[in-house]
Formats: structure tokens, C-alpha cells, sequence
């Protein structure tokens, strides 16, 4: 029977149309699905995809204006370019491989190279309704999931070009929600990237002038060292500045796409950077020392680019690196002579980042050496067996939790899974790093060890956990701990933070209990209505620490259904701001705050 049952025949062989391909395998077509929460989250993607459409128009020169409007989950996007030819309109948006994207002569800049884009759209909607306007007439297709329902045509007053409407199917994505900031932070991209484009968005415009360097201007809340360089041809355009961080960031575009895992293009840009600058100073800068600090942007227009994925993160073209390292180079050269003050600014933040790396590397030798005195190891890790950095994919799921105390730690150690999951013991309050350089890094034993236990010293690449957990009390004093380990996180490892590699274990507040049932609440309320269930001879436990859990229960809290709070920043490049403000030496100001703030519970 077993061997019936699993026999390979050609019974077993299927042929998927390729609206069931796309329904099935979402992920090869939109990366994640997701309910909303993330940036990449496939909802957004499916908003892209229409919206680029009446971007490569406008780069065509038809069409200055896109209005987009969302109510109820449902997208509405019209461009005023030149419309889908009306005798292809439902081929464009149902069959695969179908486009003009191909042509040359049509789009020649174009980021939808796979005739796919508007196709997963209207399969992965529950409801999508395409129109185009052209030349005085209109052809209207409705689909329901992808299966045409209703084609019409006629005459038209609109002006030309295509509207497009999609309601993503809860089937494939769940209970989701659109949320706002991230639709307007990727059309706030589209603008930088497409000066004197005009894009409507639930009554807000979003319109640029200066491109790259209105988005280094003001998405960049750093402050800035000097203002910013600016370059734009009709292929390449990039800006940059140096800011008091201690990280680099950069944006990378490719035909208006915003390539978040970079490419070549933003490698050649970082090469160029540097050549430029040591050309310009005949000096001859460590990378290090030059991109410590710098916020950078780069655009570039290109007629075929390759991608790693449909969702298209990251750009493969290798044949374009030379000449795109020898034109940043030139241009800036140029800048830096264009502008003597910026560069004389820029050469001094350099020169005293070089300083500092070489004072930073005598601590580092001091701490190293104290390190080795004390033990191999460090002896406040309880380590695990997969780690992130050695294999990404098997070590996704690894994690280390950060916790206060031996009573925590013995709960944690005692019911872990050896295998994926580790254990820093912090020893009372850690450093509160918001005002402090680099060198107090080395200086506190405790801070340094766990550096090291994170292989994070040099750069968060090297990172040994897929997850950072902080595992503290529910208490005041864990709170504190907890703030204080993010602050050292944000200020001098943002990018393991932006990469959402920080998160918060989530354990239970309360346990109500009879004889025969258990509840574990996370909340008041969940505490109050437990207690309501179970009836007044149940008893409920306040837990104070994560030491009075025993190891029993401990267990399943940090095993399959364990709960992990990520820790994001909104708001962009507030994160100075926002730390200075609660972790710095501001109290007045703080205590300002608290006074007006404050809450007193009756």
C-alpha cells in the first residue's frame, strides 16, 4: 500500500497555469507575504508593481502626475501616460511574459523587465479592475483572483492612460492591514528618483526638484558635517554626506527600484567614493576611515538589468562595475574641487576618524590581552551549537538571550535547546553608552564580552545569532536594563537593529490557575478575563521576575510558541535624536516631559 501510494508515475506529473503558479508560489513572484507590518511585506510589493508602471511613462516623457488612493484595502492607482494599447489590455494584465517592457524602442530605462509585474497583481487579488484610457476610447477588464468576469469597452472624455484597482486576496496574505508610513515612505523614493513627478496620496503630494539630494537633505536627521555633494546625468545619479554616526547607510536605485540589498551599483559607488577621495587628497584613506558616518544615495538607469529575484533586492549586472567605478571616481574629484569648503570639512572628518582607529586599536590590544588573562572563553556566555554566521539558513533560527542576574539565567539554562539557543548573563546595570566614544567599549569588561559573544566587534556582519533577545524582569529595574541595552545597540550597532535582529522576549505577567486548568496572561486584561473564566476559586500569581518562573514552566515559553517582540525604529534616521532625548544628559528637559506627561491612576 505505502509503496502505491508514493509511487512516481506520470499521474504524479502536473501542469500549473500560470495563474495557479503564481497563487501557489507567491514567494517567487512577491518575496513575502506578510500582514502589513514590514516594509517588503508582499502587499507593498503588489502597490509597486502598478505604481511602477506609470513611473516608466513618466521616464518615457508621458504623464507628470500619478494620483493614488487606498480605502477599505482597496488600491486605486491612474497614471496620465499613454495608456495599455486598448486590443492588448487584458493580455497585458492576466498573461505571463506579455508586455512591451521588452522593446527597447517603448521603455527603455524600464524596472518591470519580466512581464510578470501587474500579472501577480491581478492573481494575487481578491478583486482587480484595469481601465485604459487612449485617443478618446476606454476598454475596462474586471478579474475576480485572477479569472476574467467582465470586459466592456467605449468611448471616453478621460485623458489617456491606465487606472488601475486591486484588493489583495486574504486567501494569500491574511488578515492585513496598509500601513501608511510605509506606503509613503516608498513614494516619497519615487519622487526623489523622478524629479518633477507628481504623485497624490490620500490628499498628500509627494513632488521633488533636487532628487538624491532633497533625500539626503531630509530623510537624513543626522546632523551633517558638511552639505551635501550632488551628481545627476541622465544614467547616474548620487549624493552624499558625512554624518556623527558611527555606521555608513546608503539607498540604492536601479530604473527608479529601490534595491535595499544593494548590488553592483552600490558597491562600484563605494569604490568610486573612495578612489575619488584619495585622488582628490593624494592621500591614501583606509575605506573604513572615509565611510564611517557617511549617508549616501545612488541611482542608476541601465537597459537590462538582472536581478537576483523577481522582487528584485539586489542588482547582479557585474559587467557594469569598471565603468561605473571610473565615473564616480571622476565626478567626485570634480565635486571636491567645485566646492573647496565641504571637501576641507570632509577631509578633516576623515582625518580625525584615522585618529581615532588608531587610538581605538592600542584599547582594543589592552582589551583583547585582559580578555586572554581571564579565560579562552567568556565566561558569562552559555553558548549553542548553530550559529548564524557560519550557516545563515540553518542558523536563522539561533538566538542568544540577554538577561540579568543568576536566578534568571539558571531558569533559561536549565530548559533551553542547546542546540539554537544561547545565554549572555549581564551582572547588575549595564553601561549607559548614549554620550560615550567608541574606546568605552573596550574599557567595560562586560560590554566587550558581550561584543565578543556576538562576533560584532568589527561589524554586524559577522553576527553569530539569527535572533538578539532581551530577556528581562517585567519590573522597573528590568525596563531600565532593557533601555539601557538598546541604547547600546542603536548607538553603536543600528544596522543589527534596522535588520531586525533585536527583539523582546515576551513572558507571561500573571498565572491563573485552578486544579485542573492553567491560563498564562500577558495583561491586565488578559489576567481579569481568565480570572472570570475559571471562577473566583482560581488562583492568580504575579510574577515578578523571570526567576520565580520555574524551569518547567520557563520551557514553554521560550520553545515553538515563543513570543518575540521586534524592536523597530520610526521614523527613520531619528535615532540620535531619540536617544538623546531619553538616554542623555538632557534630564531637565526629560523631567519636563514626565511632569506633563504623567498619568496619575485614581
Amino acid at each position: 500500500m505505502a509503496a502505491a501510494k508514493h509511487k512516481y508515475d506520470e499521474s504524479k506529473v502536473k501542469t500549473l497555469s500560470s495563474l495557479e503558479h503564481i497563487r501557489l508560489r507567491t514567494g517567487m513572484y512577491i518575496g513575502r507575504t506578510g500582514r502589513g507590518d514590514d516594509y517588503e511585506d508582499g502587499i507593498y510589493v503588489l502597490l509597486k508593481e502598478v505604481v511602477d508602471n506609470g513611473i516608466d511613462e513618466f521616464i518615457m516623457g508621458h504623464g507628470k502626475r500619478i494620483a493614488i488612493k487606498l480605502e477599505d484595502n482597496i488600491v486605486c492607482v491612474r497614471d496620465f501616460g499613454r495608456g495599455i494599447p486598448l486590443g492588448k489590455v487584458v493580455e497585458c494584465v492576466s498573461e505571463i511574459n506579455t508586455g512591451a517592457k521588452y522593446n527597447d524602442d517603448v521603455f527603455q530605462f524600464s524596472v518591470g523587465l519580466n512581464g510578470v509585474g501587474t500579472k501577480a497583481v491581478n492573481a494575487l487579488s481578491e478583486t482587480f479592475l484595469v481601465r485604459s484610457h487612449r485617443d478618446g476610447q476606454y476598454v475596462e477588464a474586471r478579474f475576480v483572483r485572477g479569472e476574467l468576469v467582465e470586459k466592456k469597452k467605449g468611448r471616453s472624455k478621460d485623458r489617456d492612460g491606465t487606472h488601475v484597482e486591486f484588493k489583495p486576496d486574504p486567501e494569500i496574505f491574511g488578515n492585513y492591514v496598509f500601513q501608511l508610513e510605509h506606503i509613503e515612505r516608498r513614494l516619497r523614493f519615487y519622487a526623489y528618483l523622478n524629479a518633477g513627478l507628481r504623485i497624490d496620496f490620500n490628499g498628500q503630494t509627494f513632488v521633488s526638484e533636487g532628487g538624491l539630494l532633497d533625500l539626503i537633505t531630509e530623510e537624513g536627521m543626522y546632523e551633517k558635517l558638511y552639505t551635501p555633494f550632488h551628481f545627476r546625468d541622465k544614467t547616474l545619479d548620487f549624493a552624499f554626506t558625512h554624518t556623527n554616526r558611527f555606521s555608513e547607510e546608503y539607498y540604492s536605485f536601479v530604473n527608479g527600484q529601490y534595491t535595499n540589498d544593494g548590488g553592483t551599483h552600490l558597491s562600484a559607488f563605494r569604490e568610486g567614493l573612495l578612489k575619488g577621495i584619495n585622488e582628490y587628497s593624494r592621500g591614501k584613506y583606509d575605506g573604513d576611515d572615509v565611510r564611517e558616518g557617511i549617508l549616501g544615495a545612488v541611482s542608476i538607469r541601465i537597459k537590462d538589468p538582472v536581478f537576483e529575484s523577481q522582487t528584485k533586492n539586489k542588482l547582479g549586472n557585474t559587467e557594469i562595475r569598471g565603468s561605473l567605478v571610473t565615473k564616480v571616481r571622476d565626478s567626485v574629484v570634480d565635486l571636491l574641487h567645485r566646492d573647496k569648503t565641504a571637501a576641507d570639512r570632509l577631509i578633516s572628518k576623515i582625518e580625525d576618524t584615522q585618529k581615532l582607529r588608531k587610538e581605538l586599536q592600542a584599547v582594543k590590544k589592552v582589551a583583547r590581552e585582559r580578555a586572554k588573562a581571564v579565560s579562552i572563553r567568556v565566561p558569562q556566555l552559555k553558548d549553542c551549537k548553530v550559529h548564524y554566521n557560519h550557516a545563515k539558513d540553518k542558523g536563522r533560527e539561533s538566538m542568544i538571550f540577554i538577561t540579568e542576574g543568576q536566578s534568571a539565567a539558571g531558569s533559561l539554562v536549565s530548559c533551553r535547546d542547546v542546540n539554537t539557543q544561547a545565554i549572555f548573563t549581564l551582572k547588575g546595570k549595564p553601561l549607559n553608552v548614549c554620550d560615550l566614544k567608541r574606546d568605552a567599549l573596550y574599557k567595560n569588561v562586560e560590554i566587550y564580552n558581550l561584543m565578543r559573544s556576538l562576533d560584532v566587534e568589527e561589524n554586524t556582519d559577522n553576527l553569530r545569532y539569527g535572533h538578539v533577545v532581551l530577556a528581562t524582569d517585567a519590573d522597573v529595574d528590568g525596563l531600565h536594563i532593557r533601555n539601557l541595552m538598546i541604547t547600546f545597540f542603536l548607538r553603536f550597532f543600528s544596522t543589527l537593529v534596522e535588520r531586525g535582529h533585536l527583539q523582546i522576549l515576551e513572558t507571561p505577567l500573571f498565572r491563573v490557575r485552578t486544579r485542573k486548568e492553567t491560563i498564562y496572561c500577558y495583561s491586565e486584561k488578559e489576567r481579569d478575563e481568565a480570572a472570570a473564566k475559571l471562577g473566583s476559586k482560581s488562583e492568580v500569581t504575579r510574577f515578578k521576575g523571570l526567576g520565580e518562573i520555574s524551569p518547567g514552566e520557563f520551557k514553554q515559553f521560550i520553545g515553538p510558541d515563543i513570543r518575540l517582540r521586534p524592536v523597530n525604529v520610526s521614523g527613520e534616521h531619528a535615532i540620535d535624536e531619540l536617544l538623546q532625548f531619553y538616554m542623555g544628559k538632557n534630564t531637565p528637559d526629560r523631567r519636563a516631559y514626565i511632569m506633563e506627561n504623567l498619568v496619575v491612576a485614581v
